[in-house]
């Protein structure tokens, strides 16, 4: 499973919900096994640069890959781009992330 994070940033307050917008499109792309497209709560004092991310889970590389190749993909990418400033992605393989067992509150 791999893991894809966006990080954007709006190039003005008023361009928000139009990146919002442009960037659910994404959701209709078939190939992602989840997508999420949401607004930065902004609630972490140290870092309030990020206005919007965009979270999705694929099963393969190929699976990413006809997701970014999808039509819908490319039309995000023409209303959001000239309305953004900055964009971050990263993408990482499940099965190497460092992780931890969370338990039970309670237990």
């Amino acid at each position: 499973m791999i893991r894809h994070i966006v990080f954007f940033t709006a190039a003005s307050s008023s361009n928000l919900e139009p990146i919002l917008d442009g960037l659910a499109l994404l959701t209709k792309i078939p190939h992602a096994r989840r997508l999420e497209v949401a607004q930065n709560r902004k609630s972490d004092p140290a870092s309030k640069e990020v206005d919007v991310i965009v979270y999705g889970e694929f099963g393969t590389d190929a699976e990413l890959a006809a997701y970014k190749a999808h039509p819908l993909y490319q039309e995000a990418i023409k209303r959001v781009r000239p309305l953004r400033e900055l964009r971050f992605a990263a993408d990482f393989e499940i099965t190497t992330a460092r992780t931890s067992a969370v338990e039970s509150v309670g237990q």
